[in-house]
């Protein structure tokens, strides 16, 4: 059984890039339940329409990792926003990254590496919603990472969950440093599969989604959006990107 960390964010495009943003969130939450995975949220950060400007979750279960590792990159969406009047047609996208959740024993962080800052929790539009500062922000000065979560109203496990996230990412930074070395030249040939490289267009007037990377299209996006999943990443997991 293996776990990872995913995180979504909003990136160009205003409110509607936090809305297919959150459109995302719910695909991959769909699809996990869909398999029996369990999914915990550590960190959100909503926006007052539905929308999400970030958020981070675990999910654990079988095949997980290999199911979903090559979902990372940017997500491109094409659609008329719900908020547009004039039926004109924008174009947001949101990053993802999955991350493998680290055995306890493969990342050690040393106390005095990292700060911690406590805030009160926000919800949609920025609002405190809570009265004591139980959300947690962990600096870890080394690699200058930051991380954040405010999911629950309890500071204990807001720590755990922010360390969580720390421990994935400064693994994540390991990892690529180890492939890096021994495979370069794979990487330059294939892509990277990272955030800065836009993997898939979600494209609504069409009725199409196109991965670039293999470049395969399928059809009926809502069913896909719905969590059904299974197609995209078995053409994935046959292509060149698991050789």
């Amino acid at each position: 059984m293996s776990s990872i960390i995913m995180e979504i964010r909003a990136g160009a495009g205003g409110d509607e890039a936090a809305l297919f943003a959150s459109d995302l969130f719910k695909m991959y939450s769909k699809y996990a339940e869909g398999q029996g995975w369990e999914l915990k949220v550590l960190d959100t950060h909503e926006i007052g329409i539905g929308g999400l400007k970030s958020i981070v979750f675990t999910i654990k279960g079988d095949n997980a990792y290999n199911d979903l590792r090559y979902e990372g990159g940017v997500h491109r969406v094409q659609r008329v926003p719900e908020t547009e009047k004039g039926n004109r047609i924008h174009t947001s996208t949101a990053s993802v990254a999955v991350l493998k959740k680290p055995e306890t024993t493969e990342v050690k962080i040393n106390p005095s590496d990292i700060k911690m800052d406590f805030f009160k929790s926000s919800g949609p539009g920025g609002q405190n919603v809570n009265k004591r500062q139980t959300a947690v922000r962990i600096t870890h000065t080394p690699s200058g990472l930051v991380v954040s979560s405010q999911t629950t109203r309890n500071l204990e496990e807001n720590k755990k969950n922010a360390l969580n996230i720390l421990e994935a990412k400064l693994f994540q930074q390991q990892q690529d440093e180890i492939e890096a070395e021994v495979s370069g030249a794979r990487r330059s040939q294939i892509g990277t599969a990272d955030r800065s490289e836009k993997i898939r267009t979600y494209n609504f007037p069409q009725d199409r989604i196109t991965d670039h990377r293999i470049k395969k299209k399928w059809h009926n996006i809502a069913k896909i959006m719905e969590g059904d999943l299974k197609p995209v990443i078995k053409k994935i997991k046959n292509s060149e990107l698991n050789a």
